[in-house]
């Protein structure tokens, strides 16, 4: 039985990626990083799977709905 995808919080996005809180921020808003979930009125946070493939390869990142194609 597959483990569940976790949410984690951006104190440990932080530690995963190296980013700054605002590089994050900046990303997400470029979109070449994950973006957050609301999880609660004043919470948020990010599928661990989604950080996990970003760490793997950021280059490479996309959003999981999108579709790249090589044409």
């Amino acid at each position: 039985m597959p483990e569940p995808d976790r949410i984690i919080r951006l104190k440990t996005v932080l530690a995963r990626t190296g980013l700054s809180r605002s590089t994050i921020y900046r990303k997400i808003a470029d979109g070449t990083f994950p973006a957050q979930l609301r999880i609660s009125t004043n919470g948020a946070g990010w599928h661990e799977s989604e950080i996990n493939r970003w760490v793997d390869d950021p280059i490479r990142w996309g959003p999981k709905a999108e579709v790249k194609r090589s044409d």
